[in-house]
């Protein structure tokens, strides 16, 4: 039985594939005490000589609180399209006491380390794509747009700035008058998504419900313009009334349909092929 064992496994390695589909949980930031994880869903075999596209999920929650549980279900579909898939913490009000800013912060940093990171997870570093709702879109938007608010221990030498955006309601005004206001201040000039749109911003998709309470279908038809002005796509994805978190699972039908035309964005960028199909449960 041992030697059968071992045959199995060198024939495992020696066709360079490794089953490795169950979620990793790994620490890729520490401050002070607290200790920041990420879970890693991988695609069920991978070809280990291979590299492979990666999308990393942030969760809402007014960077107050919040839980990576939240894109679960999207990292567990989308690995089984053939992503590696990353569902990270970070600093929230509630848990460590802590602004939007620390928040940003940890977005860069777990980027920053998957990157220098990548060969270990075999993560093609052309193909990277941040994603979240609410708060956590604005998350993964600030990576690609904003400068500011980096870790004074990070690696600067390695981008944080993803290679796409796929983003649930987001935040994406603190101005005057957007969501967040009374928590950034004046900072919103170097921290909001859309006061910091430029040329060469990454292809996006923004899925939003006309009836968000906090997201109003302008500011979100204003990113795109913006976006397209500096000849950046930006796809955006209307549902007609429904309100905030209507993409949440527990909404079953509005979140199969987002997986669904997320996956058609990404299929058109070129970071996943149509097959293999994956049905959405």
């Amino acid at each position: 039985m041992k030697n059968k064992y071992i045959l199995v496994t060198f024939l495992s390695c020696l066709i360079g594939y490794t089953s490795i589909y169950a979620q990793q949980k790994i620490v890729y930031k520490q401050i002070a005490d607290t200790k920041l994880y990420m879970e890693i869903y991988n695609p069920e075999s991978m070809d280990v000589e291979k590299k492979y596209p990666l999308i990393v999920f942030y969760f809402g929650g007014g960077w107050n609180s919040g839980s990576i549980s939240q894109f679960e279900t999207q990292a567990k579909y989308f690995s089984q399209r053939g992503m590696i898939c990353v569902l990270v913490d970070y600093r929230v009000k509630e848990r460590q006491q802590t602004t939007p800013f620390e928040s940003l912060k940890d977005a860069k940093s777990s980027i920053r380390f998957l990157r220098e990171q990548a060969d270990k997870f075999h993560i093609d570093t052309s193909k990277i794509v941040a994603a979240g709702g609410s708060a956590g879109g604005h998350l993964a938007a600030a990576t690609a747009l904003i400068d500011d608010y980096n870790e004074s221990s990070d690696n600067l030498s390695i981008s944080c700035i993803p290679n796409a955006l796929v983003l649930f309601n987001p935040v994406i005004d603190n101005g005057p008058g957007g969501y967040g206001y009374n928590k950034i201040g004046e900072a919103y000039k170097n921290f909001s998504p859309l006061h910091n749109i430029r040329a060469g911003m990454p292809p996006a998709i923004i899925f939003l419900g006309t009836n968000d309470q906090l997201i109003p279908v302008e500011t979100a038809k204003y990113f795109q313009k913006a976006m397209e002005k500096v000849k950046s796509q930006c796809v955006l994805k209307l549902y007609e009334g429904q309100g905030h978190g209507f993409f949440n699972y527990k909404n079953f039908e509005n979140y199969k349909k987002t997986v669904f035309e997320a996956d058609e964005f990404l299929q058109s960028i070129g970071y996943l092929m149509k097959t293999p199909a994956v049905e959405i449960k």
